[in-house]
């Protein structure tokens, strides 16, 4: 039999459970939807859906982990019955779904920290030109990806102290001093205060209803719920951690980073005097050219770094994006671990070949006819995500309120931390699950269907 393992200590878990929080959607994603909404007034309601409908999710989460002691599907199904078992695969297929599509994205990354501090990307006059050709160059991205996937095998397949808790260690921490090291810098750019207004100053004129739509949307996605992952970690969770503050402190690093990525980009952008609403060139193309402005040296040293944290972000993430089909498997089908690892690794890295050869390698997969403006086959697979991530955490509420109750809820809470029960905590948190969080996210499920595959321009 499989021995599951478990994190050493409180502040493993959380340094695991925000290293799984914390990636593409802090410093890639972030920073391009709040420079397309608004900026400051996206941050605002950004941070006010963490604190109504991301943390209260997250806690539940990471509490049906805890009491059932299993990966997802074991903890639907044996805290709902068997055919709650379902639900549990659902977010397994979140998992590899994610991480097929993700793994690309990342494997650019890593391709970019090479081509700045190595190679010669700087010295190019159209960047958005590179950038097109660059992920048609099959080969390098194929070994980058490859190579990616590889690091996140590695790691996993070590367990969850020896691997999981022992990579975030030093990965988390690295990511804050190279993420807060180059924010010093940006703002002592010229104009870079002028980005640091974008971003902070909010203009009631600039929040309306695609501004409210995008942050709700992002704040789930950037907290990686409703895909069982924080259930799996939470089932590596000993009983006597307070999953209420552990939960809090988990969503204000995943938060940090997030708003530091922002503090890092608009003064960046600003200072090159460009538009902060590029979309998401805004990193690969808009950056890339701030960064060659800065001379040979500078620029590689900043956009090498750069492009080092969004892989250290990255990787955090693909860990806890595998651990999920891992977990699944060591712990329903007793398989051995590393076997379960480079297996799905390598399944994993063939079902993204789609989402890799889809910007222009192959012509049927650039657009995809029937889907609201064609997309490509990545960005529909990262529409799909976002479906699956926010129905996910809908379904996950009501489950809780109505198959294992929100008294177990309150009662598993309660372990760990004497205060909770009776507490104006213990009221956000039953009413955020009971109430707000279904009703709101399944409003918001069905809007980002029709959107994802009709468009929302009516609304906007």
């Amino acid at each position: 039999m499989s021995e599951r393992g478990s994190f050493s200590s409180r502040i493993g878990f959380i340094l695991a459970a925000a290293g799984s929080a914390v990636g593409l959607g802090n410093i890639w994603r972030f920073p391009y939807l709040a420079g397309t909404n608004g900026g400051a007034g996206f941050l605002f309601i950004y941070l006010l859906c963490i604190l109504l409908l991301c943390i209260p999710v997250m806690i539940g989460e990471i509490a049906i982990g805890r009491n059932a002691g299993l990966d997802a599907y074991g903890s639907y199904k044996k805290l709902g019955g068997g055919k709650w078992g379902y639900l549990g695969y659902y977010g397994i297929f979140a998992g590899i779904v994610i991480l097929s599509y993700y793994n690309v994205v990342a494997g650019w990354a890593f391709g970019y920290f090479l081509e700045i501090s190595f190679g010669d990307l700087l010295n190019h006059n159209d960047f958005g030109q590179f950038f097109g050709e660059y992920v048609n160059n099959i080969g390098p991205i194929f070994l980058f990806s490859l190579g990616f996937m590889v690091m996140t095998a590695v790691i996993v397949s070590q367990g969850i102290a020896k691997g999981i808790e022992a990579a975030n260690k030093i990965m988390m921490p690295g990511l804050y001093f190279i993420l807060i090291a180059l924010i010093i810098y940006s703002l002592t750019l010229p104009n870079a205060m002028a980005g640091v207004d974008f971003y902070l100053v909010p203009k009631l004129d600039q929040i309306n209803s695609r501004t409210i739509f995008y942050a709700l949307c992002q704040a789930f996605f950037s907290l990686s719920l409703g895909m069982g992952c924080l259930i799996t970690y939470g089932s590596y969770v000993t009983k006597d951690q307070n999953i209420v503050k552990s939960a809090a402190i988990i969503s204000g690093a995943d938060t940090s980073v997030a708003f530091l990525a922002g503090l890092l980009v608009f003064p960046l952008v600003f200072s090159l005097g460009a538009e902060p609403g590029q979309g998401p060139k805004l990193i690969f193309v808009i950056l890339t050219q701030a960064f060659a402005t800065m001379g040979p040296i500078m620029g590689r040293l900043v956009g090498g770094a750069f492009f080092l944290l969004i892989c250290f972000a990255a990787l955090t993430s693909t860990i806890s994006l595998i651990e999920v089909p891992s977990a699944f498997f060591v712990d329903t089908k007793k398989m051995p671990r590393k076997t379960v690892v480079w297996s799905l690794a390598g399944l994993i890295f063939i079902i993204g070949l789609p989402s890799m050869f889809s910007q222009g390698i192959i012509p049927a997969l650039n657009h995809l006819p029937g889907v609201h403006n064609s997309p490509d086959f990545l960005s529909f697979v990262a529409d799909l995500c976002d479906i699956i991530l926010i129905s996910g955490g809908c379904i996950m509420c009501f489950f809780i309120r109505n198959v294992w109750k929100i008294d177990s809820l309150n009662k598993e809470l309660a372990i760990g931390n004497p205060g909770y029960l009776g507490s104006m905590v213990q009221s956000y948190v039953n009413f955020s699950i009971s109430w707000a969080c279904p009703v709101i996210l399944s409003i918001l499920s069905t809007l980002v269907i029709i959107d994802k595959f009709f468009g929302l321009d009516w609304l906007f």
